[in-house]
């Protein structure tokens, strides 16, 4: 069967960019992936249109009983409640322990993202993972870049506070000259940006306060609350 005849390619790469597109025929897609440009255009088409929608969605939690109805199919249910047990003689709160599975739950998320938007790339090509530092206090914000450097996601792994009237805003920090804004982003939730290229000499990350909807000016104007090294 041809696959670059017709419009196959292109209802393909929309069943397989949604999931439905599963056993041996993802498994052949993902295998002519990384040699057909046709087929990773149309995947990259449909990412682009579908992302957006998925990003707006709201979140919903899970009952209480699907993580130790997990674990019980897993095999971990014993392991889970030993772990749970040690924890507490070890006097970890449990709110702790909740914040640190939180933060490991929007990495996972984050790096799910970045690894569904390079599939398309030859396997040899990875998505890079930036950690941007508080410049006071302990939060964390991790941004991940996929590596054909057009796809750029963030996530606080804390909820940042911020009044109603202030923004936060990504930027890319060159070797010389004035830094470029790379859009507002959320303070609470994972933000994807398409942009056509990440500034080649970029040598790291920053985020700043800004106004509502960011810089009036183009150019920070608030605090840097956050700034990370990018090795590319």
């Amino acid at each position: 069967m041809n696959l670059l005849t017709g419009d196959l390619p292109d209802r393909l790469a929309a069943e397989y960019v949604l999931g439905t597109l599963t056993g041996g025929a993802r498994r052949r897609f993902d295998t002519l992936l990384p040699a057909h440009p046709m087929l990773r255009g149309a995947v990259s088409g449909w990412e682009a249109r579908l992302l957006p929608m998925a990003l707006k969605a709201e979140a919903v939690d899970p009952s209480a009983a699907v993580w130790p109805s997990l674990e019980a199919r897993l095999g971990w249910a014993a392991e889970g409640s030993q772990a749970a047990a040690a924890a507490s003689r070890a006097g970890v709160p449990s709110s702790r322990r909740l914040r640190f599975w939180q933060a490991f739950s929007a990495l996972a998320s984050l790096v799910a993202l970045l690894l569904g938007m390079t599939l398309r790339l030859a396997p040899s090509e990875a998505p890079m993972i930036v950690v941007l530092h508080a410049t006071q206090g302990t939060q964390t914000l991790v941004a991940g870049l996929s590596a054909d450097r057009q796809q750029l996601s963030i996530q606080p792994l804390q909820r940042v506070a911020l009044t109603q009237s202030q923004s936060l805003e990504l930027w890319a920090l060159p070797k010389s000259g004035a830094p470029a804004s790379l859009g507002v982003i959320s303070a609470d939730k994972l933000t994807a940006l398409s942009k056509k290229t990440l500034p080649k000499d970029t040598k790291g990350l920053a985020v700043t306060l800004e106004p509502l909807g960011g810089s009036p000016s183009g150019a920070p104007t608030g605090p840097i609350l956050f700034v990370g090294d990018l090795t590319l």
